[in-house]
């Protein structure tokens, strides 16, 4: 064998050992791309289960709060109506003292302006009173949204 045919037999053999080295070298990280593959997609399921968990959480406390509000506004709206009933009760009893008081007898004797005075008290009083029940029933919905709003992001927040 000449020096030239060894060379080019130790440059094929070096060639065949590093193509091999490099077909196993290719096998094991194929291997462990694939075990890394593995991990990561379980990792991704366990993460969406996770995430799915968390949001199906925080939908169920956001329920119990909107259901929670919907009872207290429907409870503060029946208050609302026994109140609105009974000042209607007051008015119809102050139209009446109003409209009697002039022809009491024991009474110093009234003229047409003081009757219409009393019936103009009367009349105020009614429309204050309806608009403070007005704003009560606001309040009472604003308190109760403001609270739902807060309760929610506690229990979202956690």
């Amino acid at each position: 064998m000449t020096p030239g045919q060894l060379l080019a037999a130790i440059l094929l053999a070096m060639a065949i050992s590093a193509g091999s080295t490099w077909q196993v070298q290719d096998w094991r990280y194929g291997k462990q791309l694939a075990e890394i593959g593995k991990v990561q997609a379980i990792a991704l399921t366990e993460a969406g289960n996770t995430a799915r968990q968390e949001e199906q959480r925080r939908q169920s406390a956001l329920n119990k709060e909107a259901r929670d509000a919907r009872e207290q506004i429907k409870a503060a709206g029946v208050d609302a109506g026994t109140a609105d009933a009974a000042g209607d009760r007051l008015h119809v009893e102050a139209g009446k003292f109003a409209a009697t008081a002039c022809g009491n007898p024991g009474a110093a004797k009234r003229g047409a302006s003081a009757t219409r005075a009393a019936m103009v008290l009367s009349e105020l009083f009614q429309r204050a009173d309806k608009r403070a029940g007005e704003l009560a029933a606001a309040y009472d919905r604003a308190r109760i949204a403001g609270l739902t709003c807060e309760r929610s992001y506690e229990g979202i927040k956690q």
